[in-house]
């Protein structure tokens, strides 16, 4: 892999930055997915914000100020579309954020694309009940085993903020989980 700095060049360059997109898609196509695949939780839904997110790092790659990761940068990107994404879709369909979430949870039963189990769907549960943050950061952490420094890049969190919000999550789960 390509130095970051050089890759950063080649997607802010016109001659080369059409190149340079294809390469960063390939790239992170699967772990942008699969990041907001654990947001989501829908497919299709996932596919449309996938989608968004890399044309708003096209659009915005020129301010990129190199302050982070580009990993980083993206899935701030990306999460924050995923984020808006969910509160337009609770307004439209008139859920609070929380209702939206066991809906889509609801719904994940009927993926044929989900190949969770009852476990794993129990804990899907579990995590709906968190806070927004909380639910964030437990995702990031449990699901796509980020560590704290990148997972403080992408949320613009303090990994100190972070460690006590995912502590408290898991202790959120394990009452659930034994409720249950």
């Amino acid at each position: 892999m390509e130095d970051e700095a050089l890759f950063i060049q080649r997607l802010t360059q016109k001659d080369t930055q059409e190149d340079a997109f294809r390469d960063l898609v390939s790239r992170y196509k699967k772990p942008l997915y699969s990041h907001l695949r654990t947001l989501l939780l829908d497919h299709a839904d996932t596919d449309d914000v996938l989608q968004n997110s890399f044309i708003k790092i096209f659009q915005n790659i020129d301010k990129f100020k190199g302050e982070s990761k580009l990993f980083s940068w993206m899935f701030r990107i990306a999460t924050n579309e995923a984020l808006t994404f969910l509160k337009q879709k609770a307004h439209k369909n008139q859920f609070s954020y929380n209702e939206l979430s066991e809906f889509l949870v609801e719904e994940l039963q009927e993926d044929d694309l989900y190949n969770g189990d009852e476990i794993q769907l129990l804990l899907h549960k579990a995590v709906i009940t968190l806070p927004e943050k909380q639910q964030l950061v437990f995702k990031m952490k449990y699901y796509e085993n980020l560590d704290y420094q990148t997972i403080s890049e992408i949320l613009e969190t303090s990994v100190g903020a972070l460690k006590a919000s995912y502590h408290h999550a898991v202790k959120k789960i394990e009452l659930f989980l034994k409720d249950h």
